[in-house]
C-alpha cells in the first residue's frame, strides 16, 4: 500500500533525519521525497510503501512529533511595502510592531531611491488570518502601507509556504473538497519536482496552472455560453456542434431516427451540458445513449458516465478500463505528463466511466505500421464511414472517421480548424502545451497524421469536424 504524506517541517538540520527514523522504525519504505527550500522551506513531501497497519501508525507518529498538522489552510503570506521616511531608525518602530503580532518576516527587500523615502517591501508569514486587519491598521499609524497582489507580481517575492497557498486560491475559485484539494497539492509538489528535474522554470506553467483554473470556474453556470451550430448532411441527416468554451466539442448525429453522440468535454460540464443536449434530444431520457469517443484523453470523456453504451478503439478501452482500476491511462504513462493530467481531472471533477460500459470496435493493431491504417467500418442511419487509427502521434488508440459519400469526417485532435475556435477556445487551447510541453505525444507522428489525413480525401467539398473549434469547410480538386 503506498500513501504521499505531506509533512510540515522545522527548517532546521535534522527535521527530515527524524521523519526518516520514525518510518524504518516501523519498517516503511520511503520511495520518493521532494523537498526544495527554495519553494517551500516547510513543507516536505514523502512517498512511503507498508501495509495499511503501518502507515496508520506512521500517521500518529508524525503527528505526535507535530510533522501532521492537518495542512492549515489559514496560514499565509501577506505581501506589504511601507513607505519610511529616509532617516536612521525609521524601520525600527515597524519591525517592533511586527515583532509584537508575532509575525515572521520571510521576505524583505529595500534600497535608497535618491528621496527623501524609502520603499521597503517584505514577505510576512502569518499563522492567524483574523490579526492581519488590527496589524495594518496600527502600520498606517506608523507610515505609508500598501499591500502588494500576490497574484499580479512580476516577481514571485515570497514562496515560503508556495503549496499551499497555490492549492488554497485554486480549490477556491473550483471549490474542491478537503480530499481532493489534498490530491491537488500532492500533484503539485510532483510538476514542480518534475520541472526541477529537467531544468526548467516552474514559474510559467504554475501560472498557466492557475489561469487554467481560473478559466474553468469563469465558464461555470450562466457564463457557460456554448457556440451551438446544425449542419444539414442530407434530407434525413443532421449533424449538432456544441462547442464548449473550455474541452472538446461534442457532436451529435440525428440520422434516419438513430442518434449518436462523439466525445463529451470536461466533467465540470455537467449540469450545464445536460440541459442543452436534453434540448437538442428530447428522447434523451428515453432512449439508449450511445457516444463514441476518438480517444481516451480527459477532455473527451468526462460524462460518459451519462451513457448506455461507450464506443470506442480496442486501444482506447484499454486506457479508460486501466483508469477504472484506478491505474495510469496512456497519458499518464508519460511521466512528464502524468502531474498535468491529475491536475487537470481534479479540477474538472472527472470520474472513470465503468469499464462494464465500453464497447471495443474494429480490429486491434498492436502497432501501426502507416499513420493511418484502416481498422473497419462503422455506420449510423444513413451514413457509413470508414474508420482510421492513427499511430499514436496524438495519443494512442486514436481514430479518424471518414463518410467519402457523404464527404464529411470527425478527426478527434488529429485535425482541428485553428481558425475555426472562440476567443474562450483560443485561450483554453494556449495552456495545454505549456502544462504538457506538447499536447500530441509525439508532434512529428501526429503532422504525419494529419498530412495522410488530407490526403485521403477524395476530390469535391468535404466537412470536417474536429475535436475543437468550428467545422472545417475543405475543397479538394479533381486532377
Amino acid at each position: 500500500m503506498k500513501k504521499t504524506y505531506v509533512t510540515t517541517m522545522p527548517d532546521h538540520i535534522g527535521a527530515f533525519l527524524k521523519a526518516s527514523k520514525c518510518f524504518a522504525s516501523l519498517g516503511i519504505n520511503i520511495t520518493r521525497v521532494s523537498y526544495n527550500k527554495a519553494v517551500d522551506s516547510h513543507t516536505l513531501f514523502i512517498d512511503a510503501e507498508g501495509s495499511e497497519e503501518q502507515l496508520k501508525r506512521a500517521d500518529e507518529k508524525l503527528t505526535e512529533i507535530g510533522y501532521l498538522n492537518g495542512n492549515k489552510t489559514d496560514t499565509s503570506i501577506l505581501l506589504i511595502e511601507c513607505k519610511l521616511k529616509d532617516v536612521p531608525g525609521a524601520v525600527t518602530d515597524i519591525l517592533t510592531l511586527i515583532g509584537e503580532f508575532n509575525f515572521n518576516i520571510s521576505y524583505i527587500s529595500s534600497q535608497e531611491n535618491g528621496s527623501d523615502y524609502q520603499y521597503f517591501k517584505m514577505g510576512l508569514y502569518i499563522e492567524d488570518a483574523e490579526k492581519i486587519t488590527e496589524f495594518l491598521a496600527e502600520a498606517e499609524k506608523l507610515c505609508e502601507v500598501r499591500i502588494i497582489d500576490y497574484n499580479s507580481t512580476e516577481k514571485i517575492y515570497d514562496n515560503s509556504i508556495f503549496y499551499n497557498s497555490f492549492v488554497r486560491e485554486l480549490s477556491r475559485s473550483i471549490g474542491l473538497d478537503d480530499e481532493k484539494k489534498n490530491k491537488l497539492l500532492v500533484n503539485t509538489n510532483l510538476a514542480m519536482q518534475t520541472l526541477d528535474e529537467t531544468g526548467l522554470s516552474p514559474y510559467r506553467t504554475f501560472d498557466s496552472i492557475g489561469k487554467f483554473g481560473e478559466l474553468l470556474a469563469s465558464c461555470k453556470g450562466e457564463n457557460f455560453e456554448p457556440r451551438i451550430s446544425n449542419h444539414k448532411i442530407t434530407d434525413n441527416t443532421e449533424i449538432i456542434l456544441i462547442e464548449p468554451p473550455c474541452g472538446s466539442n461534442t457532436a451529435i448525429i440525428k440520422s434516419m431516427g438513430e442518434i449518436l453522440f462523439i466525445d463529451s468535454g470536461y466533467a465540470c460540464y455537467k449540469e450545464e451540458m445536460l440541459p442543452i443536449i436534453k434540448s437538442l434530444v428530447p428522447e434523451f431520457d428515453s432512449i439508449k445513449k450511445k457516444i463514441l469517443v476518438t480517444h481516451a484523453d480527459v477532455d473527451h470523456c468526462g460524462l460518459l458516465n451519462l451513457f448506455d453504451e461507450v464506443i470506442t478503439s480496442h486501444k482506447s478501452a484499454a486506457s479508460l478500463t486501466k483508469e477504472y482500476m484506478g491505474e495510469d491511462g496512456f497519458r499518464e504513462e508519460n511521466a512528464l505528463h502524468k502531474p498535468y493530467i491529475n491536475i487537470c481531472k481534479i479540477l474538472t471533477a472527472y470520474e472513470p466511466v465503468d469499464k462494464e460500459k465500453l464497447r471495443p470496435m474494429w480490429m486491434n493493431i498492436e502497432n501501426p505500421a502507416a499513420p493511418l491504417m484502416q481498422v473497419g467500418f462503422f455506420s449510423i442511419g444513413e451514413l457509413n464511414f470508414e474508420v482510421y487509427e492513427g499511430f499514436g502521434g496524438h495519443l494512442k488508440g486514436e481514430v479518424i472517421l471518414i463518410d467519402y459519400e457523404h464527404k464529411l469526417t470527425f478527426t478527434g485532435d488529429v485535425y482541428i480548424n485553428m481558425k475555426g475556435l472562440t476567443k474562450e477556445q483560443a485561450q483554453y487551447n494556449q495552456y495545454a502545451p505549456i502544462l504538457m510541453t506538447s499536447v500530441d505525444t509525439d508532434p512529428k507522428k501526429c503532422a504525419m497524421e494529419r498530412k495522410a489525413l488530407l490526403q485521403r480525401l477524395g476530390s469535391g467539398k468535404w466537412q470536417i469536424f474536429g475535436a475543437h473549434g468550428y467545422k472545417k469547410d475543405y475543397s479538394v480538386n479533381a486532377e
